[in-house]
């Protein structure tokens, strides 16, 4: 069925003009309309993907929830546009939102701007602080064990199981390495981290920036926003900066981990030291090889499920994905000891 996004735009509450939508196609799960009027950006709507998402209300509530504190003057959130009925999303072809535009702004996939790297680390330092009064038993779960390790090996295997051979044969390497990674990384368990509200995507390009100063603005793509490690964030963020190739790299040649931007990183998260406790500290170094590792076996998983949950624009984009991100993971590894010094010489100061 066509979508008409004028259609569905006419439903929320918006001034009645001639708009101009634009498709947005860098994301790998929803689809996205920049809406434009006189030239000028104006909204995003998005389809919000339901096959991922099951339970949309409960996304809507935890971004509204969050969205009532997320509020400071170094803090520049996008707000919910409700529909004619006040509601946060429209039913029609699938669930849709419309989110305010956010004027002269700009993402990043990759950079290599300590600049950068440092307004990353201070954003979302800016966004725990927000949200460390929180209580997590206010935000519902909205795709359940997304960071479970556990869970995400039971799906590994369950799909090699079921995998036609020639894709098997084409992981052979990817999958060795899950194996041979997959027992220290279950064993990776701090009972006594707290229990905090995550953004649980925080690639760089889910972050916010200003198009003039380059300050960060906000976290956006709000999705999963649930209860979660705060390595979790940790560690989303770090691999998608220190490393200045894109996720789904072939040359692995290319895969790095920059020193300089995970300092400047540090740097902008220790703005806001004092929400982190010193067992957090202690599984930041090992979140940095479990984010791009799970993150790699679920591409992994989806390869040999024939891509059933990532949009992909070739037919191997889910295994490049996989072995650049296990990639990753291996020189993340190598940098524990490096990264553990700089967070205690960092968060000493």
């Amino acid at each position: 069925m066509p979508i008409e996004p004028a259609k569905i735009l006419s439903h929320f509450s918006v001034p009645k003009k001639e708009y101009v939508f634009e498709p947005i196609n860098n994301g790998l799960i929803n689809d996205t309309y920049l809406v434009l009027t006189t030239n000028k950006p104006a909204y995003i709507l998005q389809r919000i993907n339901n096959n991922v998402f099951k339970n949309v209300a409960g996304v809507m509530q935890n971004i509204e929830t969050a969205l009532h504190v997320l509020k400071s003057k170094n803090y520049s959130s996008v707000a919910v546009v409700k529909t004619k009925k006040d509601t946060s999303y429209h039913k029609e072809n699938g669930f849709w939102r419309v989110l305010s535009y956010i004027d002269n702004s700009t993402t990043y996939n990759t950079t290599k701007s300590n600049n950068i790297a440092f307004e990353a680390g201070r954003i979302v330092g800016e966004f725990h602080s927000l949200l460390s009064s929180e209580d997590v038993v206010n935000y519902q779960d909205t795709i359940p064990d997304f960071h479970n390790l556990i869970h995400r090996n039971n799906q590994f295997f369950d799909a090699l199981e079921k995998a036609k051979k020639e894709r098997t044969a084409a992981a052979k390497d990817a999958i060795e390495f899950a194996e041979e990674l997959l027992p220290d990384l279950l064993d990776f368990c701090f009972t006594e981290l707290p229990i905090r509200v995550c953004h649980n995507d925080t690639k760089l390009n889910n972050i916010l920036f200003s198009k003039t100063t380059d300050k960060a603005l906000c976290l956006i793509d709000l999705d999963t926003l649930m209860k979660g490690y705060f390595y979790y964030d940790f560690g989303d963020a770090v691999r998608t900066i220190v490393n200045t190739a894109p996720e789904d790299e072939k040359d692995l040649s290319k895969i790095t981990f920059s020193e300089d931007l995970f300092t400047s990183f540090v740097d902008g998260l220790i703005t806001h030291n004092s929400i982190l406790t010193k067992e957090e500290i202690a599984s930041l170094p090992q979140g940095t090889v479990f984010m791009p590792f799970i993150h790699g076996l679920r591409a992994l998983t989806d390869f040999l499920q024939n891509d059933a949950y990532y949009k992909v624009a070739y037919p191997n984009q889910n295994l490049d994905r996989c072995v650049s991100l296990f990639e990753f993971s291996k020189k993340a590894l190598d940098k524990v000891d490096y990264m553990n010094a700089i967070l205690k010489k960092k968060f000493s100061q």
